[in-house]
Parts: C-alpha cells; sequence; structure tokens
C-alpha cells in the first residue's frame, strides 16, 4: 500500500530512508551509553564497598 509520489517519489524515499537511519544511530548510541555509565557506575559502587 504504497501511496503514490509522483514525481518526488524519489526523494521522499530518500528522506524517509536518512530519517530511520538517524532514528537507528540515535538509537545505538543511546543503548551503548547506557552500558558504559552502568559499568562505569558498577566499579564506583564496587570502590565504595572496599573502601568503606
Amino acid at each position: 500500500m504504497m501511496p503514490e509520489l509522483g514525481k518526488y517519489a524519489s526523494e521522499v524515499l530518500a528522506s524517509y530512508a536518512v530519517s530511520i537511519a538517524l532514528l537507528a544511530v540515535l538509537v545505538a548510541v543511546s543503548v551503548a551509553r547506557a552500558r558504559r555509565l552502568r559499568r562505569d557506575l558498577a566499579q564506583v559502587e564496587e570502590r565504595m564497598k572496599r573502601n568503606g
């Protein structure tokens, strides 16, 4: 069910592709940052346990 995009079909589809790619990059960066921060927090908590 693709709507008729006329002569601008390639531009519209390219815009959709770029938008989806940017969203995927943002999600990947966010997940990577969350993992890194979780690991750093675990290290800080471990240090706090050892140092009292």
